[in-house]
């Protein structure tokens, strides 16, 4: 049989960082909970926690976190259908892990999450990486949905396209008449500095080999946060690629102009959901599409 005051303890361990945090959550000392994810290691044979400041969960762990979450959502379909197990057992707050890139949390996906949270008891744990690299999140199990620009659906999930989001080459005018001044050539580009989220972000580089038919080494500032790209382009400080909603309104006022006019990058998203909990996420799903139907290029 599975522990489920076990499995209960290492969620709750991973969600807070520390077993103290997690004992007052479940409203048990912390050597219980320390008890309970020994034993239950022990079981097991493996590691869960990686004990630490804060504590992680290792890759089992995770796993099982994961299965807490659909547990979960299964119970609270149960008691919306059959109100009357209510206040037979302790309820579980459910925490769904999803994963999206920070550039469409900074322009759409927020809209999806709070339309979902108004209409449902779940919270959300969003982890943010490179658009191209959220599909591993749910290959390895740390998330059940994702915001993927892969195309193909990851093994035991379902896919759904939600649209495309376009990226602009951008700076300020001052920025462009001081590195490009006869337009973006290899030699302009090998000098002016890029602006850069991290070493995942490839936006730079497709945008120039497109541009210029091969790719070219150039300089770059390392800036991981979607609005400071922007801020950093109107101070001056480098170019770089942004999505138009964002930037909209500093083209139409002239703060900020297109390196080479509308040639633009265009990045198609989709939404990955793990098909064991496909159904509990339907209205996830249906938030998710909503608010990329309204705000991305169809």
């Amino acid at each position: 049989m599975i522990d489920y005051s076990a499995l209960r303890a290492v969620t709750a361990v991973v969600q807070t960082g520390s077993f103290e945090k997690a004992a007052r959550s479940l409203n048990v000392t912390p050597s219980a909970i320390s008890q309970r994810i020994k034993q239950l290691e022990e079981r097991l044979g493996v590691v869960l926690i990686v004990r630490g400041t804060p504590c992680v969960a290792t890759e089992k762990g995770e796993f099982l976190c994961r299965h807490m979450e659909s547990v979960g959502m299964l119970e609270h379909g149960l008691l919306t259908q059959l109100p009357s197990l209510q206040g037979t057992g302790d309820a579980q707050t459910v925490t769904l892990h999803i994963a999206t890139s920070a550039d469409s949390l900074a322009t759409w996906f927020i809209e999806a999450m709070a339309n979902f949270s108004r209409t449902t008891p779940y919270l959300l744990n969003v982890a943010v990486d490179d658009q191209d690299h959220t599909a591993e999140w749910l290959q390895r199990g740390r998330v059940v949905a994702a915001v993927t620009s892969l195309e193909r659906a990851v093994q035991g999930c379902r896919s759904t396209a939600l649209g495309a989001l376009r990226y602009h080459a951008t700076a300020s005018p001052a920025f462009v008449e001081r590195y490009f001044p006869t337009g973006v050539t290899a030699h302009a580009i090998a000098t002016a500095p890029a602006l850069t989220f991290n070493q995942k972000d490839r936006l730079q580089t497709q945008w120039i080999k497109q541009v210029l038919g091969r790719e070219v080494s150039h300089p770059s500032h390392w800036l991981p946060s979607t609005h400071a790209f922007i801020d950093a382009g109107l101070a001056g400080m480098g170019w770089g690629m942004n999505p138009t909603p964002l930037i909209a309104e500093h083209l139409d006022n002239g703060r900020l102009v297109e390196l080479v006019p509308g040639n633009t990058l265009t990045t198609p998203l989709y939404w990955q959901v793990n098909r064991l909990v496909g159904e509990q996420l339907s209205e996830l799903t249906r938030a998710v599409v909503a608010a990329a139907g309204r705000q991305l290029l169809r």
